[in-house]
């Protein structure tokens, strides 16, 4: 068994507030993985527009869109699958405590467009409804060597993805670790619906992985970890 990774897009927030840029200031997109096992090709966060996603396939990999096999969200959060549809014939995973979460969203923003008469919106969230419930709900191991790892925090359902190499462990973290800034200020999103749930999954996060694929960012060592070598160095 070979486990294979590599970033297809690095992510953005739509405002970086540890920049302090004003709200808005581009359009926010989560880092895009591919992992690979054996035949198995895992797309994670599919964030990209199609055509855009699929032109980034071509660039980063010698597969298709076609050729990807599972597609797995970290969140259900627009910025996270605007590229899902590419993938109809992959199946589509979600954990299963974020569909909770995002049909009790869309229920509630659903009831707001009703009672307002936004028939629009209210098709729009129905289009999303429609997307979760194509959603499986994932399980615990994705592949051999390729395991879930819940992070709740930003939402109740956040959900990296472990991989356990041969020496060393990567954690695609999504949004519980964000950006490289967040990472070295020891910081979650301002966002997160569960402030404190977030600040105790960036621990384990920052516990159990040697790389962390952040989920507006590039991919990084842990820095505690580097830390830890160098003192074990250290006579």
């Amino acid at each position: 068994m070979s486990i294979e990774y590599r970033i297809i897009s690095i992510g953005t927030l739509s405002s970086h507030p540890l920049r302090h840029e004003p709200a808005q200031r581009r359009t926010g997109h989560a880092t895009t993985v591919l992992v690979s096992v054996n035949d198995q090709h895992m797309l994670i966060n599919p964030s990209l527009p199609d055509v855009v996603l699929r032109a980034r396939l071509d660039e980063r990999t010698d597969l298709s869109a076609e050729d990807i096999t599972d597609v797995f969200l970290t969140s259900f959060s627009v910025e996270h699958r605007r590229g899902l549809n590419l993938f109809e014939g992959a199946r589509w995973y979600v954990h299963e405590p974020e569909r909770v979460y995002a049909l009790t969203v869309i229920a509630d923003k659903q009831a707001e467009a009703r009672d307002a008469q936004d028939d629009e919106s209210y098709e729009r969230f129905e289009h999303d409804r429609a997307m979760l419930q194509r959603c499986l709900d994932a399980p615990d191991s994705l592949a051999q060597g390729v395991d879930l790892f819940p992070l709740p925090g930003v939402t109740p359902g956040t959900c990296g993805v472990l991989l356990a190499l041969a020496r060393k462990t990567v954690l695609i973290a999504g949004d519980a670790v964000p950006t490289v800034e967040h990472l070295d200020r020891g910081q979650v999103l301002n966002t997160c619906v569960l402030i404190e749930e977030a600040q105790e999954s960036f621990r384990e996060a920052m516990e159990i992985a040697d790389e962390i694929v952040l989920g507006r960012d590039n991919i990084v060592a842990n820095p505690l970890r580097e830390m830890q070598s160098m003192g074990r160095l250290t006579p």
